[in-house]
């Protein structure tokens, strides 16, 4: 059993792999932006509001989880935002900036207050999810593609600091049909898996990573 920590967990990608992680008989915690999200959650003690663009917050819920539980075996840096379709000089500042608080700086934030730890456990795997947008580009959704990208050179960075034992993986999960497609690819976000029928092969491919895996830029097979 891995004791698991999940961003941006009470919907999307996040609560299909929280689920499907719970199936497998992993212990699985996490926090998400949206307190009503959370409270809908059946283990109250196990999921937190935090948003992980606020460095204090995740300080608090990192200090929280790690008197609770000691560090995590696995790590997943899930939460994100898109921007609404548009080209990039009509993009709002505060738009943009919210895109890079969530996507870039929310995941040093959570690295920032959990892989200490992990390097004093002396193993873990950190995985922060990129996108096929992180290695390509797009037309009208250029913020997000500057935070996916942002987030493959910090992942490799990021291995680099690592001492042997533990992981950084940045992950593309593929095309899913989330809120997220939706807002870009509009009624065609339908034609994708859904996040529970993308879950089922992503769980088992993503619990199997390790220490060997690290610096690893992949996709969840399949996708």
């Amino acid at each position: 059993m891995k004791k698991i920590v999940i961003t941006g967990c009470s919907r999307g990608l996040g609560l299909a792999m929280a689920r499907g992680f719970q199936q497998l008989g992993h212990e699985v915690f996490g926090c998400s932006g949206n307190p009503e999200s959370i409270a809908k959650l059946e283990d109250p003690d196990h999921f937190s509001a935090c948003d992980v663009a606020d460095n204090q917050a995740v300080e608090a819920f990192a200090a929280s989880f790690l008197e609770k539980n000691g560090a995590p075996d696995l790590l997943i840096n899930n939460a994100a935002l898109i921007n609404r379709n548009a080209p990039l000089w009509q993009v709002p500042t505060d738009e943009f900036a919210r895109v890079m608080e969530v996507n870039v700086i929310g995941v040093t934030n959570m690295i920032r207050h959990f892989v200490p730890a992990m390097i004093t456990a002396g193993s873990g795997v950190i995985v922060n999810f990129s996108s096929y947008w992180g290695r390509s580009v797009s037309s009208d959704v250029t913020p997000y593609c500057a935070s996916k990208w942002a987030i493959e050179g910090l992942t490799r960075g990021l291995a680099q600091d690592l001492p042997s034992g533990l992981a950084a993986v940045a992950l593309n999960p593929g095309v899913i049909h989330t809120d997220m497609l939706q807002s870009c690819f509009g009624p065609g976000a339908a034609a994708y898996l859904s996040p529970k029928e993308w879950a089922e092969s992503a769980v088992p491919f993503i619990a199997g990573f390790d220490a060997s895996n690290n610096g690893d830029s992949v996709t969840v097979p399949g996708q």
